[in-house]
């Protein structure tokens, strides 16, 4: 009895050690999102209406990155995952590991000097938003991390190339903190430049903000600068440089604040991003400079051509007539896209059932990415770091700047892939999860850009503005882009192979109708297939999300106040890639003053051809929607062309709030407006506040340069222009090779005016030479046309016409009057530009270009007064 009685005990005592297969236990049922709500039996969650998935007896892996152990000395978490084999780059600065994975510093205390060491010793001040609990239990930390930032050199492509990391990789580390830390995190600049750090999303002193000369100064060369806060919030963000190109070089990293009673389940931090191997500084300037190479790798020139063999030649030609360059949904050819720093990633410790978080951070400078998944639905759970009610789709697109909490099931043993895809379907890049047999998402086929062109030719007034929609098109729920996908008309879905797509059916727009139909008057829509604007889809249909199938989970209504209101109309200029509000740029603008305890509603209309992703610094706002009262809460918003938003915030801080588009070349272009709040104290950081506006304001007014060099049989033509947005300085020359055809040049000094810029006045100088003796020749006003030696200073103007031709007048100091037309690179086909000109003083140019390489081309050209000419061309 004795022994029977202790067997029994030590068999108790040891029952947690038996095989799984013993277990005959309850089985139990709880939420992913909500791990209180436990039951027996299968079936949805109270709280949030998600399917309760069973509990496993063995807890899987955890997240990533896990908070540090020590809170004094933090060190970012490297990732467990087996990382594919590709080739490796070095960094310049004694680092052994690759720039593109994640790699530990040196542990040595810094020996730059800290730019603002008295921060160690001051308390920290919370940001004026309302911190949610963090509850009774946790005992908040001070967590530490240091930050090296280094030139190094990254081989993504084959190639090797100059890029900024953060402790060695690319992305920088996942910093995690826990809801109620303070964060203190050192930043070493290693670098020989300046450099900042701006906390995407985060609600922290204005100080911290992390936008050079707006709220502190640039952290400067060999030096180090204290970023110290609390963390008031919890869910996805991110940080990234504010300084120049260098988050397109490699600056960007995930931003993890766990709630205190994070749900018990694996969760991956995902940083999508873009590169190219191109100076970032070299891809704005041929963005400026009218270059269009990038649409040439991606096949987007939609050249005349191409337009007859697809049969859409008076689309292209409607196109022009309304002055609209080619269709695009993006600015950049991008080498690779990567996710973690790597084309192709692999988490291969996922079993069937598991239910996985991915926090998705787009940290791309200016691509957005279709989400797709093998395994079945997406269960969106979050965005922007704000919880919002599970809802099931097929994909969504995310912007630069969103982050996206979502939640993806292992369906069996086998390797899912979970597939971004670039907006302009150039491209791809996965993360595969589990392990076994690979399924592969479906591929997303070539976009029909003429289908696109046709319906912008619809939209567009001769003007160049767009047609508002009215709220009818809010929120992402009609994607005009929409007649572009093959997928919606069951095309094919090859990535880069099949037949081309042909236009879609000959039907009428299908569009719900409000009350007031005023706004859509006027637009005969056929030849669209919009049934795929359908966003929210039915039984049987992709189900694609939209911001307004997005819910708060609590009341987000602000509180009572004065009601500040505000409209903007995003405008921009592709031919000189300028980009605005309002038709001005940031440093043409002045500060919007608001005031503590207002409610500021902001409403937009974009009346541009491209969407932007607005993000405003340190607030969240409300998108209003159709959700009302539960209206969600979101830092960056993709507005559509042609859609107008409303979004609304409380103002509660103190300071200079940055508000621009987060597409990185829009906003160096000008895209962005600064809130002031009015009688805020002086900011410590900057005691000298004109010249930090005068910096702040310096970056859209730059002047960048282009050039256009012929070098043919007979003789050299070209031009140079150095531009900035709204002034311009050119000198076109003609050289001759024999005596009697002489020299010319004529250099113009004018200011762009109009939102489309089409408005050029100007004034310059004329200068003609011929050594040989010519016949005087009178120009068809009757006038005599000097060409032997004349030398003459000129005023007048130029003005785009439909079909993109140039038209001129202008006089110079004798009184003889010039008219002239000019179209330049006449898109023939991909690669073959035609040049066309002729003027009052009997000149004729015509000429062809066939492009190359995106600095080389071959070209040929025959002229009144220098007669034929073949050589080459070079395009800088």
């Amino acid at each position: 009895m004795l022994l029977l009685g202790t067997g029994h005990y030590t068999f108790a005592q040891h029952e947690q050690h038996k095989p799984t297969q013993q277990q005959q236990q309850t089985e139990i049922y709880t939420c992913p999102m909500h791990p209180e709500v436990q039951s027996t039996k299968p079936g949805k969650c109270p709280k949030c209406g998600m399917t309760l998935v069973k509990q496993k007896s063995k807890a899987p892996a955890k997240e990533q990155q896990a908070p540090p152990k020590k809170a004094t000395q933090a060190k970012p978490a490297t990732p467990s995952k087996k990382p594919v084999q590709q080739k490796q780059a070095q960094p310049t600065q004694n680092n052994d590991q690759p720039a593109h994975k994640h790699a530990q510093p040196t542990q040595q205390k810094p020996v730059t000097p800290v730019q603002n060491p008295e921060e160690k010793e001051k308390p920290v001040h919370k940001a004026g938003h309302k911190p949610e609990s963090p509850g009774p239990t946790y005992k908040p930390r001070t967590v530490r991390y240091d930050l090296y930032v280094r030139d190094t050199l990254v081989n993504f492509t084959g190639k090797t190339r100059r890029a900024v990391a953060i402790n060695g990789s690319i992305p920088a580390p996942a910093l995690t903190f826990t809801q109620g830390d303070t964060a203190e995190i050192y930043v070493h600049n290693e670098m020989d430049v300046e450099t900042s750090i701006h906390w995407h999303g985060v609600f922290l002193p204005n100080r911290f903000d992390g936008v050079p000369w707006l709220t502190q100064k640039p952290i400067k060369p060999h030096s180090t600068y204290l970023y110290r806060f609390p963390i008031i919030q919890n869910g996805t963000y991110w940080y990234h440089s504010h300084s120049a190109f260098q988050e397109q070089s490699g600056m960007y990293g995930a931003l993890i604040f766990n709630k205190v009673n994070e749900p018990d389940m694996p969760a991956i931090p995902i940083v999508l991003s873009d590169w190219t191997d191109m100076n970032p500084k070299e891809v704005y300037r041929s963005l400026r400079s009218a270059n269009d190479w990038f649409a040439i790798q991606k096949g987007a020139t939609q050249g005349y051509a191409e337009a007859i063999r697809k049969g859409y030649f008076g689309t292209k030609l409607k196109n022009e007539w309304k002055r609209m360059e080619a269709m695009d949904v993006s600015d950049v050819a991008y080498e690779k896209f990567l996710t973690n720093g790597q084309d192709i990633a692999e988490q291969t410790h996922f079993t069937a059932g598991d239910v996985v978080k991915l926090r998705v951070v787009n940290g791309g400078a200016s691509t957005y990415f279709w989400l797709t998944y093998s395994g079945g639905k997406i269960t969106v759970v979050g965005n922007d770091g704000n919880d919002v009610e599970p809802v099931e789709v097929d994909r969504l697109i995310i912007a630069p700047a969103e982050t996206y909490d979502l939640l993806v099931t292992i369906p069996e043993n086998m390797q899912y892939e979970f597939l971004a895809t670039a907006e302009d379907r150039s491209n791809t890049t996965s993360l595969w999860l589990g392990r076994g047999m690979k399924m592969k998402a479906q591929r997303l086929g070539k976009l029909n850009y003429f289908e696109g062109m046709k319906m912008m030719n619809d939209m567009m007034k001769l003007n160049g503005d767009m047609e508002p929609m009215g709220m009818e098109m809010s929120n992402q729920q009609m994607d005009m882009n929409s007649v572009m996908y093959p997928e919606s008309a069951g095309q094919d879905h090859s990535m880069h192979g099949g037949d081309e797509t042909k236009p879609a059916a000959d039907t009428s727009m299908q569009m719900k109708q409000q009350t007031d139909t005023t706004a859509h008057q006027g637009h005969d829509m056929k030849g669209h297939d919009m049934q795929s604007m359908n966003m929210s889809g039915s039984d049987g249909e992709m189900v694609t999300l939209n911001y307004g199938m997005l819910r708060a989970p609590e009341k987000t209504m602000l509180k009572p106040g004065p009601v500040k209101e505000l409209r903007f109309e995003l405008t921009g200029n592709m031919n000189r890639y300028v980009w605005t509000m309002d038709n001005k740029t940031v440093s043409e603008s002045d500060r919007i003053l608001i005031k503590k305890g207002e409610n500021v509603r902001i409403i937009m209309f974009n009346n541009s051809m491209m969407r932007h992703p607005m993000h405003l610094h340190g607030h969240d706002f409300r998108v209003l929607n159709k959700q009302g009262e539960y209206a969600p809460l979101k830092n960056v918003l993709d507005i559509l062309p042609m859609e107008t938003d409303t979004i609304e915030f409380a103002a509660s801080e103190n300071g200079d709030w940055f508000f621009h588009c987060h597409i990185l070349y829009h906003m160096i272009a000008g895209m962005g407006r600064v809130f002031t709040y009015q009688n805020s104290p002086p900011n410590p950081e900057l005691p000298n506040p004109e010249k930090a506006r005068k910096m702040f304001n310096r970056e859209d007014k730059v002047f960048l340069p282009s050039a256009q060099v012929g070098l043919e049989s007979n003789g050299s033509d070209g031009e140079f222009i150095l531009g900035s947005s709204r002034y311009q300085l050119s000198t076109e020359w003609r050289i001759g090779f024999k005596k009697e055809y002489g020299v010319e040049s004529e250099t113009y000094f004018g200011r762009y005016f109009g939102k489309m810029q089409w408005l050029y006045p100007f004034i310059g100088f004329d200068y003609h030479y011929n050594s040989v003796e010519n016949e005087p020749e009178n120009n068809m006003f009757g006038q005599t046309s000097n060409q032997d030696n004349r030398k003459v200073a000129v005023a007048g103007v130029q003005y785009t016409l439909p079909m993109l031709i140039v038209s001129e007048a202008r006089i110079d100091t004798k009184g003889k009057l010039r008219f002239q037309l000019r179209r330049d690179d006449v898109p023939l086909t991909s690669r073959l530009r035609l040049n066309l000109m002729g003027n009052t003083d009997k000149e004729y140019m015509a000429g062809l270009r066939y492009i190359v390489t995106k600095y080389v081309s071959l070209s040929t050209h025959y002229d009144s007064d220098m007669k034929y000419g073949a050589g080459l061309t070079f395009v800088y």
